[in-house]
């Protein structure tokens, strides 16, 4: 008995001793977690203060964001996702946590690389680090139990490491979003549980390996936004269990797989903008549970298979921008499901299937550019859901049913160029959603001026090229309408005063109609408007004078009239008015003295009895008497004048002559003259400036010199550019033009933190260098643009802004931005943009690249620049700008091969930002933001702001200080994003 309770006791101690030092270890655990977790806490930044809990006083499993295992001060989560804290590095003592199972540091600011030792912890089961800003590579090794891992959009870049290849346990790969280069490992293969697969938005290259089959878990697989080639392997029809297949935007070639039509569980395959060839497999028409199918934007063709009748649960339907031919399927009236189908830019033809929209649950319909033929079926709007409705650029006939005049969900409606009749009733003109309606080039015909207009959304009508007459609409119920464009129609009678009422109209056009009267002064009232064209009409009575006070016009045609008086001598004093028709009409007198009319062309002013001071115009000269009453008035003030001017010349003199001491060295055969701070006066000298045209030193080369990167050998040099300038008269010498010299006076004077500041210039007989400020970390755009995230990408695009605001206001039309591409644009450690100014004179010293020359330039190359001239160049500007955003916003560059069948990259943009889902145009890296409401709106409205500026019209084209106060007004805002972005569909 006694040998019974010695046993026993020794067992009670024993488990007693173990608790103690399990206690213990757990205590001494706790208390190095603590210590962990504030040492990570020390090392960020938490503007929203979400960490502030962190502290002893409160218990550790209490922490914001920590999650401990059962009762016990073991922490198992870190969750700190999405609450705006940064570091510029990762603090790998969150690695030491003995119990931690996941880390999620997601949609943060967090920075610089990632640690080798991120795959030590072998706890870990969950590691999320996606949306921040970490670079470099990423790091080799593995956690055989980790099952999720997440580093998607940010910078990595390089190839994926094999290692990737040995974590067994993984369920979820997302590395999408960066900018790894190399190709998919066919040792990919080794993760058979993964079942969310995706590399999309990368830079990878090579194929699609075939060995992706073996992994029979697979669920999603995303590889989108790459550059893959080869084709699609048709072992990827042995996914059984795949889900979601996503292969856009690559260069894949080939024909579809027939093997897809085993993927029983598919229900979503994107295969759009590669190169796809062939026609659609029968199979895939076997897909049942498929709900979205898009192919568009290939080289597919043949008839589309009435098959499609089995995807009983297909919603979104697109194959547009291929060439398909044929008939539009009859068994897409029975899919009861569908809501969006977009056929466009085919080659499709027959009737629209009358029974379309009867049984489905259409929203979007987008027929254009085919060969249709027949009637708009009555039925397309059963559903009640229909918003858009696109059927321009066919041979469509007869009129608008009456089922679309109550239609109350449509929002967008473009049937222009078909051979529609017939008269618009009158509840087709009292829509309530419609934004935007083109009915331009038909057959359309009747009084629209007596029905009441009551479209309260209304922005942009076109009626244009139809045979409607009558007086003009009073009003049309909208406060929003920015283009209205009535022309080439009879309507007859005047133009309405309220028309002034429409304080939103940015473009007028009433053109090649019969409308009589006066021009009404109340249009003055439009202070948005740009252009204005009443040309060819029967107007009357004079150009009212209030027209000279409208802040933005830019164009105005008012020629083939009958207008008479003599011109407001004021018009054109604002500078926005640039082109200006007055030809043949009734005017007399002399041509104003104000800008558009300084250089305006003799057809703008033929037709008239007017005279002028210029041989542009080609108008005789204007007879001035003289009045005796003033002569002796004038010879006065000319000897004041005079006296004062020799006084002023002397005092010049005396202090240029001082200055020339100062900044001008004298040499044989070199002049150097400073324009930077005095320290560069003293520290450059010549010898420094021809040191560095060294090979070793070249920063850049391009089409106008080599630029080099220079360090004055004084102690504490500074550091500087020099751009050799190539030969610019053709013999192998450099310009004697002082014109263009003395204006490079101008360009010294140029003090902007987002413009680089010309120091000096050094030139001989045969040579010439521009001497440049040293930006830290000098940067091309180009080199830099990929993988950048969405503020630092608005932060170039808003110090450009700047920069054009400041050049166009400060120096007028003598100092304008240069070429605007991402290879001349510098970007400085700071992130902050700067661009290299050009000086306006006589002769084109300025090179340009002709991807980024306006389209007026291309079709009017000129090498003697009229003032005219000069004034576009402004314009030119902002076009070049426009295009800029575009590349910036889409990391497409100008010459880019995949813009398909558009001819450059802004009729690219056009159809993207109309037709298409943001998902699908912005550039990859950035994509994960959009997700955030308030970038999804930056990003669209910024988009607009670049079409804006890339209009064909130059003179539609903003003003750099409007431009600047639409980027104000985008940095500000955050809220206004409308529905009709949420979903990939056309204009």
């Amino acid at each position: 008995m006694a040998v019974k309770l010695s046993l026993v006791r020794e067992k009670i101690t024993c488990l007693i001793l173990v608790m103690s030092i399990m206690l213990s270890f757990y205590t001494s655990s706790a208390a190095n977690d603590y210590d962990i977790l504030l040492s990570f806490k020390s090392s960020v930044n938490d503007p929203f203060r979400y960490l502030s809990n962190w502290n002893p006083s409160n218990s550790l499993c209490n922490w914001n964001g920590i999650t401990c295992r059962n009762s016990t001060q073991q922490v198992t989560n870190l969750d700190i996702s999405s609450k705006n804290i940064s570091g510029d590095h990762f603090s790998t003592s969150l690695l030491n946590l003995p119990f931690i199972e996941m880390i999620d540091l997601s949609n943060n600011q967090f920075s610089g690389k990632i640690p080798e030792k991120i795959f030590s912890c072998l706890s870990l089961r969950y590691l999320n680090l996606s949306n921040n800003n970490f670079t470099g590579l990423i790091p080799n090794g593995f956690i055989p139990n980790l099952e999720t891992l997440d580093f998607s959009n940010n910078m990595l870049s390089g190839e994926i490491p094999d290692d990737i290849t040995l974590f067994s346990g993984l369920r979820y790969l997302d590395l999408g979003g960066n900018v790894l280069k190399g190709e998919i490992t066919k040792k990919i293969s080794s993760l058979q549980n993964l079942e969310y697969f995706t590399l999309a938005g990368n830079q990878l290259t090579g194929g699609i390996p075939k060995e992706i089959s073996a992994m029979k878990n697979l669920k999603w697989i995303y590889l989108g936004y790459n550059n893959l080639s080869g084709e699609i392997p048709e072992e990827i029809g042995s996914l059984s269990s795949l889900s979601h297949l996503d292969l856009v935007y690559n260069n894949l070639t080939g024909k579809i797989p027939s093997s897809f039509g085993n993927l029983s569980n598919l229900h979503y395959l994107f295969l759009y903008q590669n190169k796809l060839a062939g026609s659609i497999p029968d199979s895939i028409f076997n897909l049942r549970n498929l709900i979205s199918l898009d192919v568009s934007d290939n080289f597919l063709s043949g008839e589309i298979s009435e098959l499609v009748i089995q995807l009983q649960n297909l919603e979104i339907f697109h194959l547009f921008s291929n060439n398909f031919t044929g008939r539009i399927p009859q068994s897409l009236e029975r899919l009861r499901n569908l809501k969006v189908l977009q056929l466009w830019s085919n080659q499709l033809s027959g009737d629209i299937p009358q029974d379309l929209g009867k049984f489905n649950n259409l929203t979007v319909l987008d027929l254009s550019t085919n060969n249709l033929t027949g009637k708009i079926p009555e039925g397309l709007c059963n559903s009640g859901s229909l918003y858009k409705l696109i059927l321009f650029k066919n041979s469509l006939e007869g009129g608008i049913p009456k089922s679309l005049g109550s239609c109350k969900s449509l929002q967008r409606i473009r049937m222009q160029s078909n051979r529609f009749s017939g008269e618009l009733s009158s509840e087709f003109v009292k829509l309530p959603l419609v934004y935007f309606l083109d009915l331009s080039g038909n057959h359309f015909s009747g009084r629209i001026g007596e029905k009441k207009w009551e479209m309260p959304s209304l922005e942009m009508l076109s009626l244009a090229s139809n045979t409607f007459h009558g007086k003009l609409p009073y009003a049309f119920g909208s406060k929003k309408l920015q283009s209205l464009d009535l022309s080439g129609n009879h309507f007859s009678g005047g133009i309405p005063s309220s028309f002034g009422r429409l304080s939103e109209l940015v473009q007028l056009k009433l053109n090649q109609n019969q409308l009589n009267r006066m021009i009404p002064a109340e249009l003055s009232f439009c202070k948005k408007l740009v252009k204005l064209d009443i040309s060819h009409n029967h107007l009357t009575g004079q150009i009212p004078v209030e027209f000279s006070e409208m802040p933005v016009l830019g164009n105005i045609d008012l020629s083939g009239n009958e207008l008479s008086g003599e011109i407001p001598p004021d018009l054109g004093k604002v500078e926005s008015l640039v082109q200006i028709n007055i030809s043949h009409n009734h005017f007399h007198g002399g041509l104003p003295s104000t800008g558009a009319f300084v250089a305006i062309n003799s057809s703008a002013v033929m037709g008239n009895d007017l005279c002028g001071s210029n041989s542009i115009s080609g108008l005789p000269a204007c007879k001035i008497t003289k009045k005796p009453i003033w002569w002796l008035f004038v010879t006065s003030l000319l000897v004041v004048v005079a006296v004062l001017g020799l006084a002023i010349s002397i005092i010049l003199f005396i202090k240029r002559r001082n200055e020339m001491e100062l900044n001008t060295i004298d040499d044989p055969y070199w002049n150097l003259k400073y324009y930077g701070p005095e320290k560069h006066r003293k520290m450059i000298t010549l010898e420094d400036i021809l040191s560095a045209t060294k090979e070793d030193n070249v920063i850049s080369r391009g089409k106008d010199g080599v630029m080099y990167k220079g360090k004055a050998a004084s102690l504490n040099g500074v550091q500087f550019v020099v751009h050799e300038l190539k030969e610019m008269n053709g013999n192998g010498t450099i310009s004697t033009d002082m014109g263009f010299w003395k204006g490079m006076e101008n360009l010294g004077k140029v003090k902007h933190q987002n413009v680089i500041k010309l120091l000096g210039i050094c030139r001989s007989e045969k040579d010439a260098f521009l001497i440049y400020e040293y930006i830290n970390s000098w940067k091309n755009l180009s080199d830099v643009l990929a993988g950048l995230k969405w503020n630092a990408r608005r932060k170039i695009v808003m110090g450009i802004g700047k920069a054009l605001k400041y050049l166009h206001g400060k120096f007028s039309h003598s100092v304008l931005a240069g070429v605007l591409s991402t290879e001349k644009i510098v970007i400085g450690e700071d992130g902050e943009p700067r661009l290299r100014p050009k000086f306006v004179c006589g002769s084109n010293n300025g090179v340009s690249s002709s991807n980024y020359v306006a389209p007026e330039d291309k079709e009017n190359n000129k090498d003697d620049e009229t003032t005219e001239d000069k004034l576009q160049q402004s314009s030119d500007d902002i076009y070049e700008f426009g295009i800029l955003m575009i590349e910036i916003l889409t990391g497409k560059g100008i010459t880019d091969a995949e813009l398909g069948m558009h001819d450059n990259i802004v009729e690219w943009a056009r159809y993207c930002y109309s037709d298409c889902h943001v998902d699908t145009w912005i550039e990859p890296s950035i994509k994960g933001e959009i997700m955030l409401k308030q970038q999804h709106h930056q990003i669209v409205e910024m988009m607009k702001l670049a079409l804006q500026c890339t209009s064909i019209d130059p003179t539609a084209r903003p003003s750099a200080n409007h431009v600047m106060r639409t980027l104000e007004s985008i940095e500000g805002s955050g809220s206004s994003w409308t529905s009709r972005f949420n979903v990939k569909v056309a204009s």
